[in-house]
């Protein structure tokens, strides 16, 4: 696992899908967070990052971890709205707080604010931030289930 150990800033979210309030990192300190950034167009989070995503939700909740789904959107804006995010998000049976990246203020630059804040460079990109807010892990791509479930088993017994 990385060992970065920085404080990640905070997700810049324009809408929260899933959650009865708004959400931010400080207030779920203490768990362990994974972020799962997608786009509902990207095969690769399709088939490998939101069922992975499912996965964790369901194995690791009752164990102090949350998920957070980030859609942030950075190419194909008018196909991927809100409505039909909400529509994704139910045909999926995703269960888990999603956060819409706020775009950005230059309507001519197409990467959201919490993407240039992460200095993503795509989706799927998983983040994970341990019980006490440091950004354990910042990986672009699919990372293997044995993998993310052994880092995620540290980052919950971890003082």
């Amino acid at each position: 696992m990385n060992t970065i150990l920085e404080t990640p800033p905070e997700l810049q979210v324009q809408t929260w899908l899933n959650t009865n309030e708004s959400l931010s990192l400080k207030q779920l300190q203490g768990n362990v967070i994974a972020i799962f950034a997608f786009q509902m167009l990207c095969p690769g989070c399709v088939e490998n990052s939101i069922p992975q995503a499912r996965k964790v939700h369901a194995l690791f909740k009752a164990h102090g971890v949350t998920v957070v789904g980030l859609h942030t959107v950075f190419e194909h804006h008018a196909a991927m709205t809100e409505v039909s995010l909400r529509a994704f998000l139910h045909e999926y049976r995703i269960e888990f707080p999603v956060a819409i990246d706020t775009p950005a203020d230059d309507p001519a630059d197409p990467v959201p604010k919490t993407m240039r804040s992460y200095d993503l460079q795509g989706t799927p990109t998983l983040l994970l931030v341990d019980r006490k807010g440091r950004l354990r892990k910042h990986k672009m791509g699919h990372e293997q289930d044995l993998v993310l479930g052994a880092e995620i088993m540290s980052l919950i017994v971890e003082d």
